[in-house]
């Protein structure tokens, strides 16, 4: 088959979830020897025409000139590139800056998108854009031949919104396996002796809720805010919490190995999604043996089920953190790990894409 793979910033990742995704398929792809495609934005850091096997296209990508809006021209470029191609199947990821172009997506390829999240919901958005996020959601279903959804509830809301059945293929996670503690000297902690959280800086990710529970906590471990805080709501947080000395905004890190460790050893890792599917940075924390205090609601419910404590305000964080020590709870850890190996392996989700593109091709 020759396939491509349109909608993140390309590979190898150092971005996000979709672009560990689309790396990790795309060499599954070619190791199966299929010739595979990825767009990569002109700005990525990686400039050669081939990845471990992979075709790389790179195209040019006005974001950081012009902000957000670039992301539509980049996938103009990226969509008029496909159709001097002739791919059999065009595998989108998400829809927010593409579906407004899905007139122009060839014809004679099978069209399948990963909706994604409820981009709508997010409440960084103006009522104005929520409503063209609703806009595009619905110009993606129309112009794709096959949804896929990362989570039962996405599905769900597919089946009752558009009477679509989509496909329920999650994200995976790597058992992580190599733990080094002398990664943590470097940012000034010691074994399970912080907590942890890893987050965009974003209102719907609750690290507002998480770090009011925290200032309010008799608990005196370090916190440790994980995330690229340059922007309007991370510098409102950072100047709020500024007095606060045992929270700690680290900033960006985008070293796999250290977010594992960092991850591994903490003593509570904070997870605040609340609006997508299965988001990549839950997998990998718990692919990272972390005690997780999540965000109750359906998204992470349907991931940790049992294996986890919740939260919805701040003063569940603070009572969660004054109570909850990492080491009476190593079972809840063993049974999250189990849980990657057994249904969120990349494998098994690399091998649900492949026989979609094979059944659809049907």
């Amino acid at each position: 088959m020759k396939i491509a793979i349109l909608g993140t910033r390309g590979i190898p990742n150092n971005y996000g979830g979709f672009e560990q995704f689309a790396e990790c398929f795309a060499v599954y792809l070619a190791q199966k020897k299929h010739d595979v495609y990825v767009y990569n934005s002109h700005n990525h850091v990686f400039k050669k025409a081939y990845y471990m096997g992979v075709n790389i296209i790179h195209q040019y990508d006005p974001e950081k000139k012009i902000g957000s809006a670039g992301q539509f021209i980049y996938d103009l470029n990226c969509i008029l590139n496909s159709r001097k191609r002739n791919f059999d199947i065009i595998l989108q990821l998400g829809y927010t800056s593409s579906s407004i172009w899905s007139f122009l997506l060839p014809k004679k390829s099978i069209i399948i998108t990963n909706m994604d999240g409820l981009e709508w919901k997010r409440s960084k958005y103006s009522k104005t854009v929520q409503k063209f996020l609703k806009f595009a959601e619905k110009k993606a279903v129309k112009s794709s031949d096959h949804l896929v959804a990362d989570s039962l509830g996405i599905k769900q809301y597919l089946q009752e919104k558009y009477n679509i059945d989509a496909d329920y293929i999650a994200y995976g996670a790597e058992p992580f396996c190599k733990q080094n503690a002398d990664l943590l000297l470097e940012y000034n902690v010691e074994k399970n002796n912080y907590n942890l959280l890893i987050a965009r800086f974003e209102p719907e990710n609750n690290i507002e809720v998480i770090l009011n529970g925290i200032a309010d906590s008799k608990d005196d471990k370090v916190f440790l805010v994980v995330g690229n805080n340059d922007n309007d709501f991370g510098n409102y947080l950072k100047k709020k919490f500024s007095k606060h000395q045992n929270i700690r905004f680290t900033g960006g890190i985008y070293n796999k190995e250290h977010l594992d460790n960092l991850r591994y050893f903490s003593n509570l890792y904070f997870h605040g999604h609340s609006v997508g599917g299965t988001n990549p940075s839950l997998l990998e924390a718990m692919a990272a043996k972390a005690l997780i205090i999540a965000h109750n609601n359906e998204f992470n419910n349907a991931i940790l089920r049992e294996n986890a404590f919740y939260f919805l305000n701040a003063a569940d964080v603070k009572y969660l953190t004054e109570t909850i020590k990492r080491k009476d709870y190593e079972q809840i850890v063993k049974d999250n790990f189990d849980t990657i190996a057994k249904e969120f392996n990349w494998n098994k989700i690399n091998e649900s894409y492949l026989k979609l593109f094979e059944k659809s091709l049907r």
